[in-house]
């Protein structure tokens, strides 16, 4: 008999749209939460109708990101719609929300008023800002996380304008922060009996993978300062992409795989090479050993021979995927890294699987997208609402429902 999943029971409010919300409910639907997502009533979740929608009007975007949860649509902003969402926070053990500045408030649903209805509630917002801040009534997307935590000025070639990264980064790095502050709320709550509030911030999510581009300047009194590097470091070497006879081979050599490495490429002399001897040496002198390096690779015949043997050398080394790469490809497999799902509108497709691996339950739950306010008759029911009350708020617009 399978354990009990690490969040059955746990019923959470989802009241998230778009990415970095709805990231935070796909993983702890993942773990097993009974996740309710409210759609604001007539259309739901914008995502609904963004980007890849086949000839039925369905969203890979929407589903990927809303599989395993319950959809109800109301209109929240309606006296009888405002009462149904207060009582199932009433009762709720989490409150994810992602909407812009000042709507809880206006709405009744912020952090105040929510722990006077259910002491044991932990709320979790997330913005671009953070709710407490001196920026808090300022709306984000990624790009502007990308932008203001410093991600952007990091990335791109150093001749060039700064770069984004090229998926949202700022969203889903939010929501797995999220993930894991409600996750230890929870923990908190089991010890106390007391809920709280989490408050996430999308630029505070970035700027804390800042390794160096903070301590250094600070240290240095300013004098060092970080540069964009493109795609080779500049305070490593060799570390960066490198051209292949087919593509392109991402090599990162450290101090330790140093000397595997000068042996692997056929190199050895390189080891009491004065201009090679230590890591001050290569940073220097990067671009002449980029250019032994990119030669040596010249010399294959295909990429695959090239990582067999640096992988022999035990020198850390990896192709350059796109992202498609990954279906078929054995490790993504292996991992359930990549995982073929089956939508009853959009029929069989691939998406990214669950990151988080547990012992306890190797085998992922088969989870499916909800339609739009599909279970609306039965989370009301749950709430003690008649067939016919159901139906009085549907003739009244309170609550809606769609095909997809």
């Amino acid at each position: 008999m399978e354990s009990q999943r690490i969040l059955e029971g746990i019923r959470v409010v989802d009241m998230t749209q778009y990415l970095a919300g709805p990231t935070v409910t796909r993983m702890m639907a993942e773990m097993g939460a009974d996740i309710i997502k409210i759609e604001q009533a007539p259309g739901g979740d914008p995502s609904r109708n963004y980007a890849i929608i086949n000839d039925v009007g369905r969203s890979g975007y929407f589903v990927q990101q809303n599989r395993g949860k319950k959809s109800l649509c109301l209109d929240f902003d309606h006296s009888d719609g405002k009462e149904i969402l207060l009582k199932l926070l009433s009762s709720a053990d989490v409150f994810v929300e992602n909407y812009g500045p000042g709507v809880m408030e206006r709405r009744g649903l912020d952090w105040n008023s929510m722990k006077d209805l259910n002491p044991r509630l932990i709320m979790a917002s997330i913005s671009g800002f953070g709710r407490d801040s001196s920026m808090s009534d300022r709306p984000a997307f990624d790009m502007i996380a990308q932008a203001f935590s410093g991600t952007m000025f990091m990335t791109g070639d150093p001749q060039g304008p700064p770069m984004p990264v090229g998926q949202s980064i700022a969203d889903v790095m939010t929501g797995v922060h999220a993930v894991t502050a409600i996750g230890y709320a929870l923990f908190h709550r089991e010890r106390t009996g007391k809920g709280q509030f989490v408050d996430i911030a999308m630029v505070d999510a970035l700027f804390h993978s800042q390794e160096l581009a903070v301590q250094g300047p600070s240290l240095t009194g300013m004098k060092w300062k970080p540069k964009r590097s493109g795609h080779r470091s500049r305070i490593n070497s060799p570390l960066g992409a490198f051209k292949g006879p087919e593509g392109w081979i991402v090599i990162q050599c450290m101090e330790a795989q140093w000397p595997r490495f000068v042996e692997a490429i056929g190199k050895p002399e390189l080891l009491t090479d004065e201009r090679f001897a230590d890591l001050t040496g290569r940073t220097k002198n990067r671009e002449e050993l980029n250019e032994i390096i990119e030669e040596w690779m010249q010399g294959f015949e295909n990429d695959q021979q090239i990582l067999d043997t640096l992988v022999a050398a035990r020198v850390p080394s990896a192709p350059v995927l796109a992202p498609y790469d990954a279906i078929g490809h054995p490790y993504f497999e292996s991992r359930g890294a990549i995982r073929e799902i089956k939508d009853p509108l959009l029929g069989t497709f691939h998406i990214p699987g669950d990151p988080l691996h547990f012992s306890d339950f190797p085998d992922p739950l088969e989870l499916v997208a909800p339609t739009l306010g599909q279970h609306n008759e039965n989370i009301l029911k749950s709430l003690g609402f008649t067939t016919n009350e159901i139906v009085q708020l549907s003739d009244n617009g309170v609550i809606k429902s769609g095909d997809t």
